[in-house]
């Protein structure tokens, strides 16, 4: 198991990448790790924004770990959690835009300690590109209209 502890402020992301960057040569699976730094970005500025209210007398943990098939991430803050259950997949305006990119570039999702610990699991033994596919159009079909009408 991997494990980085971060201080609660956005400035500490490059930390994260470089976290994503490691475990991903670890493991030889740097083709993941342009969508894995993604999501894992997405999750980590939650829980110092959201989570956490930004107090930077407060951490973040991120751990990794290889299973079965794939690899996962937890990341965990020291907020009181959120009600993980009304977002949707689609993000309102202004609201739930991580969230969504979260759920669309990981494999699976789940949440625990009401909310502040968030789990992405990442299939690495082989994506099907019909998986690969789905996300490329739905991220393409999110983004798209709001650089039409810019």
């Amino acid at each position: 198991m991997e494990k980085l502890v971060i201080q609660s402020d956005t400035r500490n992301l490059v930390d994260v990448e470089r976290f994503v960057s490691a475990v991903c040569d670890t493991y030889n699976i740097n083709n993941y790790a342009a969508t894995i730094s993604m999501s894992l970005l997405q999750a980590v500025e939650n829980a110092i924004v959201h989570g956490n209210n930004g107090d930077i007398s407060k951490q973040v943990t991120i751990t990794s770990d290889y299973c079965k098939g794939g690899i996962y991430f937890t990341v965990s803050d020291q907020g009181a959690g959120f009600e993980f259950a009304k977002y949707g997949l689609m993000p309102e305006e202004g609201s739930g835009t991580g969230i969504y990119l979260m759920k669309t570039l990981s494999d699976r999702m789940t949440y625990s300690n009401n909310g502040s610990t968030v789990r992405l699991d990442f299939v690495v033994s082989g994506i099907e590109a019909s998986r690969a596919l789905e996300r490329i159009v739905t991220l393409r079909n999110h983004y798209a209209p709001r650089f039409v009408n810019a």
